[in-house]
């Protein structure tokens, strides 16, 4: 079946979020949000920072909680749901990309890969073919046994993003993934999500101020104050 008979992946209804600042004062970040991620879709969400990009995402995946409207993945409310079972969804259905790249600067990118997958509780018959098809997808099979600092910045990014697949989850959520990275390797970061996406049928959202990608997404979202504008 394809992708786009799916139906949504992730649905953002009517989402508000707001945190306390002094006494019973309250700062208003997120206003009435609304969007959808299809499967095997690249959604970008851009704005300057401040603009609520990044609480949307922590949103997104789980790793906080609304003020006010519904999270609903795969049919379901995970805004409704317990810390435990939040774990076990991103453990398994999501993956997720930062600035920082969060490697173990000891151990070779091959075997930050399959870290990940024994973390995941991945079988261990399947670490070799997945950590080797994972760093195939973004380019590094043939830097697979360099250390973090035989590599550039670009290189390093995209193992985090094998990494981050690696469990084969269903959405992928990226924090402006190529700000700390010049104009050639954010081209890398981008053509590796379209790499990713063709092949498993992924969803990505990533958050980004860069104008220079926003013609390789799929769908964008423009932020501003908490809000979805027009573009």
């Amino acid at each position: 079946m394809a992708a786009e008979d799916l139906g949504p992946l992730l649905e953002v209804r009517h989402v508000h979020k707001s945190f306390p600042v002094s006494g019973s004062a309250r700062v208003d970040v997120l206003k009435g949000i609304e969007l959808t991620i299809e499967p095997g879709k690249l959604t970008m969400l851009r704005g300057r920072s401040g603009s609520g990009k990044t609480t949307l995402l922590n949103l997104l995946g789980g790793l906080d909680r609304p003020t006010e409207g519904e999270i609903v993945f795969r049919g379901s409310r995970i805004d409704e749901w317990s810390d435990k079972r939040l774990t076990v969804l991103r453990r398994k259905e999501i993956g997720f990309v930062f600035q920082s790249f969060a490697l173990l600067p000891l151990l070779t990118a091959w075997e930050n890969v399959e870290l990940s997958l024994r973390m995941a509780g991945t079988p261990r018959a399947q670490w070799k073919e997945r950590t080797d098809r994972c760093l195939e997808l973004v380019g590094l099979a043939k830097r697979a046994h360099h250390r973090p600092f035989e590599l550039s910045g670009g290189e390093q990014q995209r193992v985090a993003i094998a990494k981050a697949i690696a469990h084969r989850p269903a959405l992928l959520l990226a924090d402006e993934p190529t700000a700390e990275l010049d104009t050639q390797m954010a081209a890398r970061i981008i053509g590796a999500f379209r790499d990713i996406i063709g092949a498993e049928q992924i969803a990505i959202c990533m958050t980004t101020h860069d104008s220079t990608l926003w013609e390789a997404a799929d769908v964008v979202y423009q932020m501003a104050d908490g809000r979805i504008v027009p573009a």
